[in-house]
């Protein structure tokens, strides 16, 4: 067991042996690196009997073994193949056995969308530090406003079903549209610009609106620094951006998000119903909360979970070099193969150069002897090769300690922690520690019985 593994050598010329060294690595690599995004292209695809995938991961300048197990490769939708651009999650590990570093895969998706995603998340976990989210940042909407700024494009249906609203429910309010771009490059620009003006024209509230459409159509409302911007506002602010299951960083800055543009019209414009409306929206706002936090959190012990040595952890390594033996045994003996083919020819060869008749023909009859007998030998050899590697296999489950201690057998410990293999180490009074296949016993000898006891076997 390595209790640093930052602990650095030298200091007392520590000598490491390759399997101490290689597992030190790992432990490092494992810890420092415990769960990343990876983003490449997958080459050299294998998907082994047991269910496991391999792969590298490269881009134009480099590359990096990947494994993922049967577990995770369950999840994976997308169909894997080589020349896919993918993103990966994972942790950075080493294959003890050769020595190669690599990942150990929990998720794979691909490209494209996944980068706006983790963008979104990386931008949204560094507001919510700063406290950009926090409730006692939000000022609450006033109760009558009478003149409300409009942030948006000046054309399309969302300004349109905002007067509708407003003429509908309250028609004496003043309305301002400050226009604007909402997709495109310059649309951050822009909605900055709008933003800092509308703050200074002393509305009693502003809305932040635009219409539906793909992450990277609203994308412009995910942007850094239009959230800044929305945080900066002294003015009340409702960002009412997309549809009602999109979701963008200037809802969460904003002091009141609506799930649609006309929604946030009536937040501005209540009517008798306004009280149940307010319910549902502060309602819809506490599960957001709820589900961000749960997310965090889940994350967080996602985390801790893979930090931890889990007895899975050595048999997913196990059964990587189960799998590693077995490609290794097979190309071994497609090259033996090979290689008898290739003496065969040279012997036919110089068989049919001497053409001695009779000779020739005992010759011939031996050799097609031999090349029927070799496939038979091949499969024979193969299949001894294959009883002996999964007889091996059993009897190292078979004497493994802790297969003995979980059949009911305990290991006797003296104080020292050397094991008690002969009665005679022991004395009457002495404290002895039983290991079980699980917890220990403190125990006391009461007699170690010295003297030879006859037993009946018929008793």
């Amino acid at each position: 067991m390595i209790k640093d593994p930052f602990a650095r050598l030298g200091l007392d010329r520590e000598v490491l042996t390759v399997s101490q060294l290689n597992g030190r690595a790992r432990v490092l690599l494992e810890d420092v690196f415990s769960n990343i995004w990876v983003e490449g292209e997958i080459s050299n695809l294998a998907r082994p009997a047991s269910g496991h995938v391999y792969f590298t991961l490269k881009d134009s300048g480099a590359q990096v073994r990947c494994a993922l197990f049967r577990q995770n490769a369950a999840r994976v939708r997308q169909a894997l193949k080589d020349g896919l651009a993918v993103k990966v999650r994972g942790k950075v590990s080493l294959f003890e056995g050769r020595g190669d570093y690599q990942l150990i895969l929990d998720t794979v998706e691909p490209a494209g969308d996944g980068a706006l995603r983790l963008a979104f998340d990386a931008l949204k976990e560094k507001l919510s530090a700063e406290g950009l989210f926090s409730a006692e940042r939000k000022v609450p909407l006033p109760a009558h406003p009478q003149r409300i700024g409009i942030i948006s494009s000046p054309t399309g249906a969302v300004i349109r079903d905002i007067i509708s609203v407003f003429r509908r429910r309250a028609p004496q309010v003043q309305l301002t549209l400050i226009p604007t771009a909402v997709q495109g490059r310059e649309a951050t620009a822009q909605i900055v610009r709008a933003l800092k003006l509308a703050d200074a024209r002393g509305f009693d509230a502003l809305i932040l609106a635009r219409g539906g459409g793909s992450l990277e159509d609203l994308w412009c409302f995910n942007e850094e620094a239009v959230a800044r911007a929305v945080d900066a506002c002294v003015t009340p602010i409702v960002s009412a951006v997309g549809h009602e299951t999109d979701v963008s960083i200037s809802d969460f800055v904003a002091d009141v998000r609506a799930p649609t543009p006309s929604a946030a019209a009536e937040l501005l414009a209540p009517d008798s119903s306004d009280l149940v409306r307010r319910v549902e929206s502060l309602h819809r706002r506490l599960v957001m909360r709820i589900r961000d936090r749960l997310m965090r959190d889940r994350l967080r012990l996602e985390g801790m979970s893979r930090r931890l040595r889990h007895p899975g952890e050595r048999l997913r390594q196990q059964a990587q070099r189960l799998d590693d033996l077995d490609m290794r045994m097979r190309r071994a003996f497609e090259r033996s193969l090979n290689t008898r083919r290739e003496r065969l020819i040279r012997l036919e060869t110089r068989l049919a150069g001497q053409h001695p008749g009779r000779q020739l023909a005992m010759l011939r009859q031996r050799l097609d002897s031999f090349a029927e007998r070799l496939p038979r030998a091949m499969r024979e050899s193969l299949k001894s090769r294959r009883l002996q590697l999964q007889s091996q296999v059993q009897t190292l489950q078979v004497v493994s300690p802790l297969a003995t201690l979980a059949r009911g057998y305990s290991i006797l410990l003296d104080e020292r922690g050397n094991a008690i293999r002969n009665a005679a180490q022991t004395h009457p009074g002495q404290r002895l520690n039983a290991r079980l296949g699980e917890g220990e016993l403190q125990v006391r000898v009461e007699d170690n019985h010295l003297t030879p006891v006859t037993l009946s076997l018929l008793d």
